[in-house]
């Protein structure tokens, strides 16, 4: 990264989708994710804490056996509940977001906040943007709500073009 490009603002969601201090983003949503699980007491196991590491290294969507295939690889064994439970583990503590329209998974952005974003996703490279979703979530909870529906679990995915992807066309 240059020096002269300032680093985007981490709760900004086109971080995904620009230059940046990527080691440095990772690095930084590991130490929330970490100082999370610690006030949480939750177990972080070296699996747990791999398969976290595998999703920030970059702002893509990666299926479970792309993960499984990482874990193999750097000597796991090559069995589907370890990597599926690992996910489930992040997805249900906050530390990851299932992506459903890739049934995929990426590294939570905001492991420390609250928050269930619309998640921006590139449909060439599976580039993957948390962006906040109040005002969409207070309008699905209002419809709901008339309807006499109690919601439980929200998922909102916009699927589109990141810039790269358009400038590339």
């Amino acid at each position: 990264m240059s020096s002269k490009m300032p680093m985007p603002d981490h709760n900004s969601p086109e971080i995904a989708f620009v230059e940046h201090d990527h080691a440095g983003c990772a690095a930084d949503v590991m130490a929330r994710a970490e100082a999370l699980a610690a006030r949480a007491g939750l177990r972080m196991t070296p699996v747990r804490r791999r398969v976290l590491e595998i999703l920030l290294e970059a702002h893509h969507a990666l299926g479970a056996y792309d993960v499984l295939d990482r874990l193999a690889a750097e000597g796991h064994a090559r069995q589907p509940p370890v990597a599926y439970r690992a996910l489930e583990f992040l997805v249900a503590n906050g530390l990851a977001h299932r992506v459903e329209r890739l049934n995929a998974f990426t590294a939570c952005m905001h492991p420390d906040a609250p928050h269930s974003p619309v998640l921006l996703i590139c449909r060439d490279c599976n580039g993957v943007a948390e962006a906040p979703a109040e005002s969409v979530r207070a309008a699905i909870g209002a419809t709901a709500a008339q309807a006499g529906f109690e919601i439980e679990r929200t998922s909102v995915e916009a699927i589109g073009r990141c810039p790269a992807c358009r400038e590339r066309s």
